[in-house]
């Protein structure tokens, strides 16, 4: 090798460190826009827990800018918007709702959810391989997860002919989940009660009108205000004498009968290395949506006794966690 030469590779070899630990040692911003840290507390720490595997430290190498919306879905815009202000370098809006705010506030800043419902359903992203634009991340794939949830209620309570699906017209993705509800009961012969409801303001008439109208049971779409509400509705439902079949994990441990869903710190875990790739240059476009791989059970039979319920053996059986 020339001297020349040796000279310029030498010069390489020492700018490349230099260079990757400049990249590596460069402050980065998040935006994370949620309810409250109360809602799905164990999924935040899964993704908090990874993003410091992934030798990301709050304070350190990135500062995560929180926006609570506090069960007001009327600010999720306005903070979606400031965080574009700050030019935060990612924005995370782990469902549709939050979703829906980041995708109306900026086209260009990446955006990456965490457990979003239907994101081609609610038109988030163009396809589940390409999703096309600035936003992509983890789905719960809830539409198809619904009509499981009206089976495994009809399963667990045999006999039933009337069922109220509560559901939240500002959540994008109850829409689609609703009508693959409807398909469902109509296809296993069910007479459905579709009641929206925006908030804790309209639990108690929800309930209400249920009773009123002789349901049997009632199943409720997931959302995070419901989440957040998780006691109350649970309380309701066996006041009203309804046994009630949610999504997440939560609700059956509040006192709900039953939920089936994912892993949602799975999914928040495998969100927090979806952004680290974009981080690192990754153009969401190209990260292709990817859907959960663990689902979970939970049957609370405390709840099904004070109803009255008999839950089968052999679904107690398939249950993945039941809590006496």
């Amino acid at each position: 090798m020339k001297r020349r030469e040796f000279i310029t590779f030498l010069s390489a070899a020492v700018a490349w460190p230099l260079a990757a630990h400049a990249q590596q040692s460069k402050l980065r911003r998040l935006g994370f826009l949620w309810d409250s840290p109360a809602v799905f507390p164990e999924a935040m720490e899964a993704f908090r827990h990874e993003l410091r595997e992934l030798g990301y430290v709050d304070g350190r190498n990135i500062v995560v800018e929180y926006r609570w919306a506090e069960g007001n879905p009327e600010r999720m815009r306005e903070m979606a918007e400031e965080l574009v202000r700050l030019k935060v370098d990612v924005i995370i809006a782990p469902s549709s709702v939050y979703t829906a705010a980041a995708q109306q506030a900026t086209s260009t800043i990446p955006v990456v959810f965490f457990s979003h419902a239907d994101p081609l359903g609610s038109g988030h992203v163009s396809s589940l391989a390409r999703p096309g634009g600035n936003i992509t991340g983890i789905s719960l794939m809830m539409t198809e997860t619904n009509v499981k949830l009206l089976e495994l209620l009809m399963e667990a309570i045999p006999g039933l002919s009337r069922i109220a699906v509560v559901w939240d017209p500002g959540t994008p993705s109850h829409r689609p989940g609703l009508r693959a509800v409807e398909a469902a009961a109509r296809d296993l012969g069910l007479r459905l009660q579709a009641l929206p409801v925006s908030g804790p303001a309209e639990y108690d008439s929800a309930f209400a009108a249920m009773t009123n109208n002789r349901a049997e049971a009632v199943l409720v779409l997931s959302t995070p205000v419901y989440t957040a509400g998780a006691a109350r509705l649970a309380e309701l439902a066996i006041a009203h004498r309804l046994p009630s079949m949610f999504g997440p994990s939560e609700h059956a441990r509040a006192g709900g009968l039953m939920s089936y869903g994912p892993d949602r710190a799975d999914l928040w875990r495998r969100g927090a290395i979806y952004v680290d790739k974009v981080l690192k240059g990754a153009y969401p476009a190209e990260l292709p949506v990817q859907q959960p791989t663990k689902f979970e059970l939970v049957v609370n039979v405390r709840t099904a006794k004070a109803l009255g319920v008999t839950i089968p053996e052999g679904f107690l059986l398939r249950a993945d966690k039941v809590i006496e």
